[in-house]
């Protein structure tokens, strides 16, 4: 019998007592989910305090309704309270936490919440909220932040990867543009490796459809069944290469690396791309001579139905800067000196931009995917720019030393109520600490976020008329999903805001 999330569990423990916590005769929370900082502006210099909100669709299918019909509703009502109650008194106490409303939540079969949210795609601005969040029963108001764990847990994540995959197309854009590159090719640049590093293969599907918003190269299979799954992603949501791994270079031994390399260029895979791992032993060699005593065999390739006919070297240790571009330090004239890319242009050629950027041979290149960051990016394109190669000599592989060297103040991620009802009055709710630095100030009473010349921009205190306007839409209330988008018109979204 495998484990099944019981949603009710899905709560820190202080969660479950909140309930009596409040005042009595409270009838409202509302809450909301809102960045508050960003720590990739310590990292980039240009970076313009904007993060991407992506993954609330599927949360709410998969958790909120799927989960909660699936481990909740649609089970018999006395085994559910009866395992919420065994949970509660074994960590709390004997009946330390009264179940009438567990009892109450499962007679109404549904969730009695509303969600309000920004578009999913839409690149959000600091202190800006992405969503709002209250109970649409007066007698379930315990509701609204007793999903603020899962809420939290469940979008941060989604949220981060898909922002670091904007930054990462939006630096791939502009190096293409400086240096005269191919534009589509910036679409299959950033490839995902990330999935073998993350916190479970949920966790990864997740993560991974984040980088899905702006590439579609990506080895997270599971990334695109879940988009295709939650946001009727279609067409070409993710491609990927045949590819080998070290394992394969070891078993055809050192000796044969040679013949390995000739039996998946010619035999395997005698058109479209492959991409071999070189550096199981000597990457200068394989670089250098193996490539050379390959070049008839490389350049005699045919193209498949879309047109490809590509070798791609990987290097997978070392200093990535110095693998690529060269190592300024190293024996003058010798291959380490030089670089992957410009020892592969000695031996293959290629062509030159309008803006006169050497471009190599289309049956030959490189892809990295060691411990890539941004900035190890930026570093690698600065280095191609200098010496005067275009930006698309090169595939990014990002990997979980990326998508998962990650937390929840990496945007620094809050969910706090903000306006309450109690015995029909309502209640402006606000935190400002003395002793914090002002960035877990919160928004004060009803909140209304409208688009301008700057992105987006928040509106506390607002009266109950003046919050149901702006840029926040209902997408989901009482257990059904109310507005959808799709993969493609997050992708629109997020193209869009790269020509802004």
């Amino acid at each position: 019998m495998s484990l099944k999330i019981n949603p009710l569990h899905a709560i820190d423990f202080y969660k479950a007592d909140h309930r009596r916590q409040y005042p009595v005769g409270t009838e409202y929370v509302y809450a909301n989910f809102t960045p508050r900082s960003s720590r990739l502006a310590k990292m980039l210099p240009d970076f313009d305090d904007k993060m991407v909100f992506f993954g609330l669709q599927g949360f709410i299918q998969h958790f909120l309704i799927e989960t909660w019909n699936e481990g909740f509703f649609h089970l018999d009502k006395a085994k559910v309270v009866s395992a919420y109650k065994r949970r509660m008194d074994n960590a709390l106490g004997a009946d330390a936490i009264p179940v009438d409303h567990i009892e109450a939540l499962h007679d109404l079969g549904y969730l009695p919440l509303k969600i309000k949210a920004l578009d999913e795609g839409s690149r959000v601005n600091m202190r800006v909220p992405l969503l709002t969040i209250i109970n649409t029963l007066p007698e379930f108001f315990w509701l609204t932040n007793y999903i603020e764990t899962v809420l939290s847990a469940e979008l941060w994540k989604s949220c981060t990867t898909a922002s670091i995959a904007h930054e990462y197309k939006r630096l791939l854009t502009q190096y293409a543009i400086k240096t005269g590159a191919d534009l589509d090719f910036v679409a299959v640049q950033a490839h995902d490796f990330s999935s073998r590093g993350m916190s479970g293969i949920y966790d990864a599907a997740q993560a991974s459809a984040g980088h899905l918003t702006s590439f579609i190269g990506t080895d997270a299979v599971l990334a695109i069944d879940y988009v295709e799954h939650y946001y009727q992603a279609e067409g070409i949501v993710g491609v990927s290469v045949p590819a080998t791994e070290h394992s394969v270079m070891c078993m055809g031994s050192e000796e044969s690396e040679l013949e390995t390399f000739r039996r998946l260029i010619c035999e395997l895979y005698p058109s479209g791309v492959v991409s071999i791992v070189s550096d199981t032993w000597d990457f200068w060699r394989v670089i250098t001579e193996f490539s050379l005593a390959l070049k008839a065999e490389i350049l005699a390739r045919q193209p498949n139905a879309l047109g490809l006919a590509k070798v791609v070297f990987r290097p997978d240790s070392g200093d990535p800067v110095k693998i690529i571009c060269g190592d300024p330090d190293a024996e003058v004239g010798s291959p380490a000196y030089k670089g992957a890319v410009e020892c592969l242009w000695e031996i293959f050629g290629g062509s030159i931009t309008p803006q006169g950027y050497r471009v190599l041979n289309q049956r030959v290149g490189l892809i990295y995917g060691d411990s890539i960051t941004l900035q190890r990016a930026q570093d690698i394109l600065l280095g191609l720019e200098a010496k005067g190669f275009a930006s698309n000599n090169l595939v990014f592989g990002i990997g979980s030393y990326t998508y998962n060297y990650l937390t929840r103040d990496t945007f620094g991620f809050a969910v706090k109520a903000t306006w309450g009802q109690v015995n029909g009055v309502g209640r402006e709710l606000f935190k400002d600490p003395i002793t914090d630095s002002g960035v877990k100030k919160s928004a004060k009473g009803l909140l209304r976020v409208e688009k301008s010349a700057a992105g987006f921009e928040l509106f506390d205190q607002q009266t109950a008329t003046q919050e149901q306007s702006g840029e926040l839409k209902t997408v989901f209330e009482n257990g059904q999903l109310i507005r959808s988008c799709s993969l493609e018109q997050i992708r629109q979204r997020l193209d869009q805001s790269l020509s802004v």
